[in-house]
């Protein structure tokens, strides 16, 4: 009788652990590192990973989204809420909607933060908006990041310009924010949303 092995081996859809659930809150990379270096790539790895942690867990504007406990989900309505001519709605709701769901794709690697100023409001941010901000996404030109300058929170767009990173507003009354070398700067991580109350 032969054993029938097609079932086994292989990748499964689904199967094994979700990229970006690793203690560093983003997908990680395989490399050899050769024994004699290994306690001491290990040493930085976890220096480097509880800095960035307690950089930002510590810091007092900054919320971590609940892991635990019971999520209230909230209606979520089929029909679209028209901004000019209305529309009949539909009388039915499509599903629950879990707001964590909706808006936090890693939640090991999201925190929240709460902006202050009016230096983005060309990219919606308000005074007093909360920012939903991702660690483990690429902060590449073109984003807007939360970054601590200086020692100081800021959020900004990262952009290019004559060849030289700058954190841009999006506001005409704030000027630009070089990266000089002699700046101390780390990038926090990328906004993924903005929640504004009306």
């Amino acid at each position: 009788m032969t054993e029938d092995t097609s079932k086994r081996g292989g990748s499964r859809p689904g199967a094994g652990r979700k990229k970006g659930s690793s203690v560093y809150g983003e997908p990680t990379k395989a490399v050899r590192v050769p024994e004699s270096l290994l306690a001491t790539v290990t040493e930085l790895l976890e220096h480097k990973k509880k800095q960035t942690s307690d950089a930002i867990i510590n810091h007092p504007g900054v919320f971590l989204p609940a892991l635990d406990g019971p999520v209230p989900s909230i209606p979520f309505y089929g029909a679209s809420v028209a901004a000019g001519f209305p529309s009949p709605a539909d009388d039915f709701v499509e599903k629950r909607l879990d707001l964590n769901e909706l808006l936090i794709n890693k939640p090991a690697s999201t925190f929240f933060v709460r902006a202050e100023g009016e230096s983005m409001l060309g990219a919606g941010i308000h005074p007093g908006d909360v920012l939903v901000v991702d660690r483990s996404i690429n902060a590449s030109v073109g984003k807007v990041v939360v970054c601590a300058l200086d020692g100081e929170l800021t959020v900004k767009r990262l952009r290019s310009k004559e060849g030289k990173l700058v954190l841009s507003p999006e506001n005409p009354d704030y000027p630009d924010i070089p990266l000089n070398e002699g700046a101390e700067m780390v990038i926090w991580g990328v906004v993924t949303s903005v929640i504004h109350n009306v």
